[in-house]
């Protein structure tokens, strides 16, 4: 039977029921709501015809109390329009549990992309060897990360579960008391998360989610791909941020890492326990019976056991395992193997760690922390360094750098942050030895460009009684300047004696992460995302002349303006010239929910994530290789876009349109994430130390979205111009690669919406710039149009789009409010009377609270 289009499975699953339930929700009768419910559909109608009549977002909101109410009060204006957000976050919270509820229905979960696609391919192909050969070494690593744009606390996202597992079951008893439940719930924190608070909000993913998940992924794989012989590769492996990355983030100390390491593995050893419990109900025979209650009681004694005193290993359960199948397979006529199977798989995947928790630290702490041990090391007249170390060159910096060991102890410097990195160091082998190795075997220096960053980690790991260290040193090379020079960097560390030893010993394996997010910031979309590509394909190439396997790790968003967007086809795109063997990406924010909340989407999007490997390789077309001509067009487009960028940036009004028109300056206020929403210090707005999530969210919040396709038109109206149009064309034909980068793209243009700001082409300071911003949206959209033949934005991706707009509607009036509150801050501050300082902070207070919904509808906003 022919399934129906995945756009009518969307209206028929989704919009449909939305609007069903979204009735019964706006009726349901709160007793501090009133009548919100009767209010909001029609504040949203005077919103859509006020926006159609070019009206600003302060005639909308006064034009509806003008239609509605008889002269209301401050007071009560305050009091309904705070309603009206509580109600759409509410709103917002319906839909996504009602998409969660239908993602198996809208998308097809054996179709293009997915491994039983795959499998057929390859058996059409006649590829099963090839298939085989590169799952034997294949991985996929997403790698959890707490940036903060994930809004809802954990109350609510448990009423999202269960809400969206009772639309599953249409119990509409069920979802009219979830409905009522979600009315009452608070949606915000009135205190910033600890990074172990956010460790435990995530952990809840990898106990609920990817541990189904991931392991059903490798049965499939083991029982229709490897039906001859066992899979000895992971293929899924999990990475994990909170707890572990330093960077910019003063609250994580040695403690909270170690906390959330014996988290992780108590975790993943009471979802062992539970397991286990249920195969003792079934495996009572003779010889195997005592196996599996002895495991049970060990895994039980140690789920609560603290850190350091386990006692029981992960070998020790793998090798009983194994023995209670080898039992099972010869006096039982195999009864239970499957299930026992099941588990073992379960242990290979995630041993006694669940996720490998990477340490992070900026350079620039680096360097700083060395000098200062330097100068105390002498002082103690310890012989760790030549005593001109700081008069030396950098190359003899490096030289005596990779002669480095030793064995310090943190407790005697005076330097704090020195005392804080070494402790983070010698964390991570207690970590190893609780843990397994792959527990904590990363050490991340982002802001790296030099040899120097490098070996600096390199040497402080060393001193920490790790004369051959267990950890890969990942340098994370983020600016466009530093990613140009990235295969010179490691070239000359591929040529350092102590380095290459180091490599050696680690199978000769290099991970390298790039930066997406500051890369985007730093140079526009296309420079960045075009940076990158040639970044990885000079690295492959440096890293093959001297036989080292490069992994790369991509520091990504949501959002296409921080890499994120359609990303399996991006990683399907990038042909043979770069390396491939593993993909490892972080997934932050709202995007863990919307991708990988469920068990159905989280396995559909790994599934698409390893396919996207397997395209690459197994499937290769060599017609889809970048041509010299098609790769000369591609660079002239990045430079001319990053000129656009670069010049865009430099603009005198940019810092001080984000600072006074935008949200920036109020995410610090939510209380959403533990690290401070800017490096730097300094109470003046500087760019190099905006975070890309405040940077990129904040033009979202204005629906300009400009990371996402500033430079875009203008690089392609050029060709235009110099009647070489073809060329792009011949570039948009022959490469995957550009055209995920502009299918992307055209998600930040439909997720745009500048008659919400169209207020400000008439601001005398800020008209012009407004106007140049508008321009190019203008711009970039008629020429992505022009070359696609589309005759509207993401037209190939109808129910991607339908969804897109259905959120953009939800949240309208929250976007009109927070637009309405914004204006009403401008005028107070512009005022030379006296400001009334309660009303100021309420109309401040409006603003930040209409950040929740309208971040969350965006699902991947930053």
């Amino acid at each position: 039977m022919l399934r129906k289009p995945k756009i009518d499975r969307f209206n028929e699953s989704v919009l449909s029921r939305y609007q069903i339930y979204n009735s019964i929700f706006i009726t349901l009768p709160f007793d501090e709501i009133g009548n919100t419910g009767v209010f909001l559909p029609l504040f949203s109608e005077i919103c859509e015809k006020g926006f159609d009549e070019n009206k600003n977002p302060t005639e909308i909101v006064n034009r509806f109390f003008d239609k509605y109410y008889d002269k209301p009060s401050d007071t009560e204006k305050f009091d309904l329009l705070f309603r009206f957000i509580q109600y759409i976050e509410r709103q917002v919270v319906l839909f996504d549990a009602i998409e969660d509820a239908t993602f198996p229905v809208v998308n097809n979960m054996d179709g293009r992309g997915t491994l039983r696609n795959v499998k057929e391919e390859a058996e059409a192909k006649n590829k099963m060897p090839e298939l085989k050969e590169y799952l034997e070494r294949f991985k996929v690593r997403p790698v959890l990360t707490a940036h903060p744009t994930q809004f809802y606390p954990g109350s609510v996202l448990g009423i999202i579960t269960d809400l969206a597992e009772a639309i599953r079951a249409n119990d509409l008893n069920l979802i009219k008391k979830l409905l009522a439940q979600l009315g009452k719930t608070p949606f915000f924190k009135k205190e910033k998360p600890t990074p172990f608070d956010e460790a435990v909000s995530l952990i809840w993913y990898l106990e609920n989610v990817f541990y189904q998940s991931a392991s059903q992924i490798f049965n499939y794989i083991q029982n229709n791909i490897f039906t001859d012989r066992e899979l000895n590769n992971q293929v899924v492996n999990l990475g994990f941020w909170p707890g572990g990355d330093r960077d910019g983030n003063p609250f994580v100390t040695t403690d909270i890492t170690l906390k959330v390491a014996d988290r992780l593995r108590s975790t993943v050893l009471k979802n062992y326990y539970r397991d286990v419990r249920k195969l003792r109900r079934r495996i009572t025979f003779k010889h195997v019976d005592k196996l599996i209650t002895d495991l049970e009681g060990k895994l039980y004694e140690n789920i609560f056991l603290e850190s350091g005193r386990t006692t029981i290993s992960a070998e020790e359960t793998m090798d009983t395992l194994l023995e209670i199948k080898e039992i099972l397979v010869a006096k039982h006529q195999s009864l239970f193997v499957e299930e026992i199977n099941d588990l073992i798989n379960k242990m290979k995947l995630f041993g006694f760690h669940f996720a490998s928790l990477d340490i992070r630290q900026d350079s620039r702490v680096h360097h700083d922390v060395l000098s200062n041990i330097v100068s105390e090391s002498l002082e103690m007249g310890l012989d760790i360094f030549p005593k001109n170390y700081e008069k030396l060159s950098e190359q003899k910096q490096i030289e005596a750098l990779g002669k480095v060991v030793g064995k310090v102890n943190p407790g005697l410097f005076k330097h704090e942050m020195s005392r804080i990195t070494l402790e983070s160091i010698y964390a991570m082998k207690t970590i190893q030895k609780n843990n397994g190795e792959l527990g904590c075997n990363r050490y991340i220096i982002s802001n790296n460009g030099s040899v120097l960053n490098v070996m600096q980690a390199f040497a402080m790991i060393r001193m920490c009684d790790w004369e051959e260290p267990t950890t890969d040193v990942v340098p994370l090379f983020e600016t466009v300047d530093d990613l140009e020079d990235a295969h010179n960097v490691m070239e000359t560390l591929y040529k350092n004696k102590s380095y290459a030893a180091h490599l050696q010993r680690r199978g000769n394996k290099q991970p390298i992460m790039l930066g997406f997010s500051d890369g985007t910031k730093d140079g526009g979309y296309l420079m960045a995302n075009w940076s990158i590509y040639k970044a990885k394909e000079a690295l492959t190439a440096i890293s093959r002349k001297y036989d080292i396997k490069v992994v790369f790790f991509d520091g990504r968003g949501g959002p296409p303006a921080r890499g994120g967007g359609k990303t399996h086809q991006f990683y399907a795109s990038l042909g043979p010239t770069i390396e491939n063997e593993e993909v490892q990406l972080t997934i932050q924010g709202q995007t863990i929910s919307s991708n990988f909340g469920t068990p159905e989407s989280c396995q559909y999007n790994m599934e698409q994530l390893i396919s996207s490997g397997i395209a690459n390789n197994v499937f290769f077309d060599e017609n889809d290789r970048l041509s010299d001509e098609d790769r000369e067009t591609m660079d002239r487009l990045a430079k001319i876009s990053y000129k656009a960028y670069v010049d865009f940036k430099k603009h005198p009004k940019f810092l001080p349109y984000l600072e006074r028109m935008s949200t920036l300056k109020y995410y610090s206020k939510t209380n959403i994430g533990s690290r401070p929403s800017k490096r730097g210090k300094s109470d003046k707005l500087v760019f190099s130390d905006l975070r890309a999530i405040p940077f990129v969210s904040s033009w979202s919040m204005l629906k300009q979205n400009v990371p996402g396709f500033y430079g875009v038109g203008l690089a392609i109206q050029e060709f235009v111009d110099n009647k070489e149009f073809d060329k792009i064309q011949s570039l948009y034909n022959n490469s995957a690669f550009f055209r995920t980068l502009l299918e992307n793209s055209m998600m930040s243009l439909t997720k745009s919406f500048f008659k919400l700001t169209a207020y400000m082409a008439n601001d005398k300071e800020f008209g012009p710039f407004w106007t140049m911003i508008y321009q190019e949206y203008e711009r970039s959209k008629d020429m992505l149009l022009k070359l696609t033949g589309y005759s509207e934005l993401m037209e190939d991706t109808r129910s991607m789009k339908a969804s897109i707009q259905v959120r953009e509607k939800i949240v309208l009036p929250l976007l009109t409010i927070q637009q309405y509150a914004l204006r009403q801050i401008q005028e107070i501050n512009a005022s030379k009377k006296e400001v009334d300082p309660e009303l100021l902070e309420t109309y401040e207070r409006m603003v930040t609270r209409s950040l929740f919904g309208n971040i969350n509808a965006s699902r991947n906003s930053a």
